[in-house]
């Protein structure tokens, strides 16, 4: 690694533009995942570390498509009603039955369900003798267009007006509407809410399948840009998108978001920037600086003071 800081800050004077637009529809992906989990976080108080499977199931559903040759917007729906789906039944069998348990016993039980489906995936992956599927049927929502000279793929243009759209509409159900005033309730004070006429059950339910919403999009926009599916998939996009939220602030959702697209938009920018020989240190880069991060500010990049526990929806 001689030489590796100096040819990195050297690098990071030639970000193009080209680097920086992909760098936002990373950040713009990075930051539908971290909304996706602060919902949850915001109602249950937990971290669903089962959310990178359920965008790897939309994935594997939507290469299922592409194998029996479904046309492209066939696919998308089919992996949206499969991630929907297993979001149901995680509420309905885990969530909701385990609620009143220690935050230890949900937590323990959200890597059961990852390594359950995960596994189950694997199962059902090498029933060919191989292991990986291809999802074609998609790739040509990865082809680029030129937009005032800079080649941006079609996906990346997605992703931005997805994010914008989706992050506007959660502002107006939150704000506007009577279950989204009752997830901020719920986030206040469960208990207290509960005791006022919130029920639980609607909100933790309508928390769960919004982030099933959200993780159905990631999976669709993941698997355009990685048409390759494995059991993995889109692992290590959920540690780094929870690197992120503890980064932005995890106590409340618009920091937890904030912080989700600037490891998004970090890593494209440290990745381009690196050498070609050493992007393998990729990793050793990004996760230094949020040490340093946290270390400087460690309630969170975003956290202003003591803020409203109402703000974490």
């Amino acid at each position: 690694m001689n030489g590796l800081l100096p040819q990195f800050l050297a690098a990071i004077t030639d970000i193009d533009r080209q680097d920086i637009v992909d760098a936002i529809g990373q950040g713009a992906v990075f930051a539908l995942m971290a909304v996706g989990i602060g919902l949850v976080f915001g109602v249950l108080r937990l971290i669903n570390f089962a959310y990178g499977q359920l965008i790897m199931a939309g994935a594997y559903a939507l290469a299922f498509a592409s194998e029996h040759d479904w046309s492209v917007w066939l696919g998308i729906g089919f992996c949206f009603a499969v991630v929907l789906t297993l979001s149901f039944g995680m509420e309905r069998l885990v969530f909701r039955p385990l609620r009143t348990q220690s935050p230890a016993v949900m937590l323990v039980t959200t890597f059961a369900v990852a390594f359950l489906l995960q596994n189950a995936a694997l199962l059902i992956d090498i029933r060919d003798g191989t292991l990986g599927e291809a999802a074609v049927s998609v790739a040509s929502l990865n082809q680029a267009v030129t937009v005032w000279g800079v080649d941006v793929r079609k996906i990346v243009i997605v992703a931005i007006v997805i994010a914008v759209v989706a992050l506007g509409a959660l502002a107006l159900l939150l704000g506007r509407t009577t279950i989204g005033l009752q997830m901020r309730a719920a986030a206040m004070d469960f208990p207290t809410a509960r005791l006022l006429g919130v029920r639980a059950n609607r909100v933790i339910g309508s928390a769960v399948m919004l982030s099933g919403l959200l993780a159905a999009i990631v999976a669709v926009i993941l698997t355009v840009e990685q048409p390759f599916v494995d059991p993995s998939f889109g692992l290590k996009a959920t540690i780094v998108v929870l690197v992120g939220v503890v980064v932005g602030g995890i106590d409340r959702l618009w920091t937890a978001t904030l912080g989700g697209f600037l490891i998004g938009f970090a890593s494209d920018i440290i990745y381009a920037a690196l050498p070609t020989d050493q992007t393998v240190f990729l990793d050793s880069v990004l996760f230094a600086l949020v040490i340093v991060v946290l270390l400087v500010r460690p309630a969170g990049l975003f956290a202003g003071g003591r803020s409203s526990l109402a703000e974490r929806v």
